[in-house]
Parts: structure tokens; C-alpha cells; sequence
């Protein structure tokens, strides 16, 4: 057997040894964020050089002696799990949160069975609402509809997955005949149920109105706007027929349940633009800035110094 190459010595060490990445970030204090804590204490820090370990990413690159090596440093699915970590979250008020406990505790049973049976229609949903720039989490809405049930069919006419009435679906593009209805198709439901949405989002710009809408049709919500003199649902909800508001806060609910946090969907129009401005704040802060380095190879004999050029000077 012959001996191994120098070169070939040096590939092998950067494929299976060398698995260090450094990431530097460059941030300033700044104000205090909203919806989530941890950011408050992450502004006053100064972030310095962070050491990620990955098993998963290797460098690509061959080379020989002799040879410049420019090897740009990829981000890490860890470092990307770090920043998400810090990222601001939607939070439940205590009043949302009442509801929500409750609403999950008397409907576990159910809440079980529906998360078991939702993976091939909320893999739809999400490919039709990212088609149409919707949020995903409104597949969620399906699940109190119809529990994710094609055949559902209620005592008013609505019928599918997003218990459609038979005139929306038709000017929303369905077909229904007295042999075939397109409401229980998954992916032609959620597409009308898609545009359907996006025109309701156009009217009030709310998603907790669109929700509302949704159930008992734009007038009510129109009409409780003009008696309440405002477009916060919280404040009109009263005005809202009671099986209404009961639907906005079963969805609140609802993504909770799947998701343990809110989303833009479970805000009023002021709050979002509040969780906009913190998002905004966050990213402009938890930026990794990526260094790219150019090693000369007769710097790096072996995969610790190697590690030790990106600034690496721990034990392997």
C-alpha cells in the first residue's frame, strides 16, 4: 500500500478534524426590546467572538502545499439556533392566556387526535400560504373549522377543510355541482380559502378582524367597528356576536397549542407594528458579520493549528 500524499494528508485532516467555526459579530447597545426579555440583557452586551462546535459542516476545500487557501466560514445550523433563541416571541396576555389554558385543557382529546392526522395537511397548507405571501400559521384555522376534516359539513351549507359557504367558494374559484364539490379538496380549498383571506386581510388590515370576518362575514365586523368607534378587537369583541369572538380566541388557542407562542395572526394591527420594531431592533443588533480568511498552507501542519489560525486557541 502506498503511502499517503502530503496533500492527501492535509484534505483529510480538514474533512474530519477540523470541525470549529467561528463566527464574530459586531453589535452596539441599544434600547430595550419588547415582547421578550432576554433581549434587554443581550443589548448591553457587547457580543465578542462566539466558538461554535459542528459535526455537520465541513470545509470542501482541497489543497496542496504550496497552495493559498481561501475558505470562507459558513454560519452553523447552531449558530443559527442560537440567534433564534434570542429572537423576540409573541407572548400571550393573562387574559388570552386564561382562555387558552382552558380552551386546551377541555378539548386535549381532540387536540391529540388533530395534531397526529396533521402533517400531510398542514405540509399543503404551508406550500399554498407561502404562494400566496400569507402567514402559515393561519392553517391553524382549519383545525377549529373542521378539525382538518375534507367531509365536514356544517348545518348552514359550509363545507371542506375551511368550511366554505357555497357562494365564497364559487368567487373564490371552486367548482360545486351535484356531483362533485371542490370544497373537500385540500389543495384547491386552501387555495380559495387562501384568497379569501388575502382579500379580508386588504379590507381591515387586522389579522384578528380577517379572523372574525372569516366566521361571521365582513358587516358584523363593520358594524361592530362604527358602535365601538374603534378597530381593535379587544375593544369591539363585544359588539361581535358571541360565537364570533369565540372563534378569534378558539384560533388564539389553538396556535398555541401547536406552535406555544403567538404570531403576527394572534396580534391587533397596533401591536404588530410594536413586534415589527422589535424584530427590526433585534436583527440589526444579532447579526453575524462572517469573516473570510485566507490561510497560507505553510501556517496550518495539522488540524489544530489549522483550528488555531481561525482564532481558535483552546484544546481541541
Amino acid at each position: 500500500m502506498s503511502a499517503p500524499t502530503e496533500a492527501g494528508l492535509y484534505n483529510e485532516c480538514f474533512q474530519y478534524s477540523y470541525k470549529t467555526f467561528v463566527v464574530r459579530s459586531e453589535s452596539k447597545p441599544s434600547g430595550s426590546a419588547l415582547f421578550y426579555p432576554k433581549i434587554k440583557t443581550m443589548l448591553k452586551t457587547q457580543l465578542s467572538k462566539v466558538i461554535i462546535w459542528n459535526s455537520l459542516c465541513v470545509i470542501p476545500t482541497f489543497f496542496a502545499p504550496g497552495q493559498e487557501l481561501s475558505t470562507a466560514i459558513c454560519l452553523p445550523k447552531e449558530a443559527i439556533n442560537l440567534k433564534a433563541s434570542f429572537a423576540p416571541k409573541v407572548k400571550l396576555s393573562k387574559r388570552e392566556m386564561q382562555f387558552t389554558r382552558n380552551y386546551i385543557r377541555q378539548n386535549a382529546e381532540d387536540l391529540v387526535k388533530i395534531k397526529k392526522r396533521s402533517k400531510v395537511p398542514f405540509t399543503i397548507m404551508d406550500s399554498v400560504f407561502d404562494r400566496y405571501g400569507l402567514p402559515v400559521e393561519l392553517k391553524y384555522l382549519a383545525v377549529i373549522e373542521s378539525e382538518l376534516k375534507p367531509s365536514a359539513l356544517s348545518p348552514v351549507g359550509a363545507m371542506g377543510p375551511w368550511q366554505l359557504m357555497p357562494e365564497i367558494a364559487r368567487d373564490m374559484g371552486l367548482k360545486i355541482t351535484r356531483h362533485y364539490d371542490e370544497r373537500i379538496n385540500f389543495s384547491k380549498s386552501t387555495k380559495a380559502a387562501a384568497r379569501y383571506l388575502k382579500d379580508l386581510y386588504g379590507q381591515f388590515g387586522d389579522w384578528l378582524l380577517v379572523l372574525a370576518a372569516y366566521n361571521s362575514g365582513p358587516a358584523p365586523v363593520y358594524a361592530a367597528i362604527r358602535k365601538s368607534h374603534s378597530r381593535n378587537f379587544w375593544a369591539l369583541q363585544h359588539y361581535l356576536p358571541l360565537e364570533t369572538r369565540l372563534h378569534v380566541k378558539r384560533y388564539i388557542a389553538t396556535h398555541y397549542y401547536f406552535e406555544g407562542q403567538g404570531s403576527s395572526t394572534t396580534l391587533t394591527k397596533a401591536e404588530n407594528l410594536e413586534y415589527a420594531k422589535s424584530l427590526s431592533e433585534y436583527n440589526s443588533i444579532f447579526q453575524p458579520e462572517m469573516k473570510y480568511y485566507s490561510v497560507k498552507e505553510s501556517n496550518i501542519g495539522n488540524a489544530k493549528s489549522a483550528v488555531q489560525a481561525f482564532g481558535y486557541s483552546g484544546s481541541l
